[in-house]
């Protein structure tokens, strides 16, 4: 790879500010958090991953997702919340390619790009620069922002009012700055909480859990359970988007946020 780059770390997809060599370190990776890959720290670059890669664009409970096919990285999906004034991408991907763009220029475009945190920060700049659209991200996470852009909008506090309602919520837990949103229109006008892998949605889909460190399971304290439970507990929703395809709270996810938050409460002990 000659030339100028903005490399991109294979193991959690998050690109990085152009250099004309590879980092030497992926700081997002070597946090306790995440992990480098067993075969040791590896790059590529967009142009490498469109020779190989593409976007799914799909229907996801009523949202649209995009996630990369065959899996990269983390392997998360985005969603587009389609909204009157504006739609809203939530969570990113690394691949950004000229089908995906003209896909979602045909729905609408984005208005704003939240992301939930930095483990899915991935090329949010060069989704920002297509779109035209502001990338909000919470000041507490600030740090860990590999490719720094005039397009990034650092917000503070515990919400964010957007537009036709929706509400970005500092729930922390997973990063200090761990967000995620409220989007009152959502489940038919029930509500629906967007939680990236703040709130993981598990494999028993009526329940959800809660990580420091999902790869190397490391619990959170309770005090961590009982902040996140209670930046939610204001906001009516009965539907939960996760992190990956399908990976959802159909119904009554309010309870199922209570209940989740006591018993893992209760398998922590005392």
């Amino acid at each position: 790879m000659t030339g100028v780059h903005c490399f991109i770390c294979v193991t959690c997809g998050v690109q990085f500010a152009p250099t004309t060599a590879p980092p030497e370190h992926c700081p997002i990776c070597e946090d306790e958090r995440q992990y480098v890959g067993w075969s040791g720290q590896q790059w590529t670059t967009l142009d490498a991953l469109r020779e190989e890669h593409r976007n799914e664009v799909r229907d996801d409970l009523g949202l649209v997702g995009m996630a990369t096919k065959p899996s990269f990285a983390i392997g998360q999906r985005a969603l587009l919340v389609r909204a009157p004034h504006g739609n809203v991408l939530w969570d990113c991907i690394t691949l950004i390619d000229d089908a995906t763009v003209k896909e979602v220029r045909n729905l609408g475009g984005i208005r704003a790009i939240a992301i939930s945190h930095p483990h899915y920060y991935s090329s949010v700049v060069e989704w920002s620069r297509a779109f035209d659209a502001p990338v909000l991200l919470h000041a507490a996470d600030r740090r860990w922002v590999m490719r720094s852009d005039p397009s990034i909008e650092f917000w503070s506090g515990a919400t964010k009012a957007l537009w036709d309602g929706m509400t970005l919520i500092r729930a922390g837990g997973h990063f200090e700055g761990g967000t995620v949103m409220h989007w009152p229109g959502g489940a038919d006008g029930r509500g629906a909480l967007l939680t990236g892998d703040i709130l993981q949605v598990a494999q028993d889909r009526r329940w959800v859990s809660f990580m420091y460190s999902y790869p190397n399971y490391i619990p959170l304290p309770r005090a961590e359970i009982d902040r996140i439970a209670a930046a939610v507990e204001p906001f009516e929703f009965d539907r939960i988007y996760g992190a990956w395809w399908d990976r959802n709270v159909i119904s009554d996810a309010k309870n199922a946020v209570r209940q989740s938050a006591e018993r893992y409460k209760r398998a922590l002990g005392h």
